[in-house]
């Protein structure tokens, strides 16, 4: 999603300038019902776990004034709530049967 932002200067006309949320060209690989992974800090065993999840939305949101892609996901293990992602987090693993066509991996 793409939007439009107007700028003003002072002894200027006003400048378009066309942005993307930060993430955003990745979202646009995702679609919902995907299966994504992502990975979270195990500090009991000094590394990286991976987990799973089927993703439910992709939007733009404001964050610390910076457009940026937000998805929601449900974790496939428990507990079974729906969790928020900084989409560039989130890595594709299987495509949901019902997705449209897109980009190969």
């Amino acid at each position: 999603m793409k939007t439009f932002e107007m700028v003003y200067v002072r002894g200027w006309c006003h400048m378009g300038i066309n942005k993307e949320g930060f993430g955003e060209l990745i979202s646009e690989d995702l679609a919902v019902g995907d299966i994504v992974e992502w990975s979270k800090w195990n500090s009991e065993i000094n590394q990286f776990e991976s987990h799973y999840g089927v993703l439910l939305e992709t939007k733009n949101e404001l964050k610390s004034n910076r457009i940026v892609s937000i998805s929601k996901v449900m974790p496939l293990n428990n507990p079974q709530m729906e969790i928020e992602f900084f989409t560039l987090s989130l890595k594709l693993v299987s495509r949901s049967p019902n997705a449209p066509e897109q980009k190969p991996l």
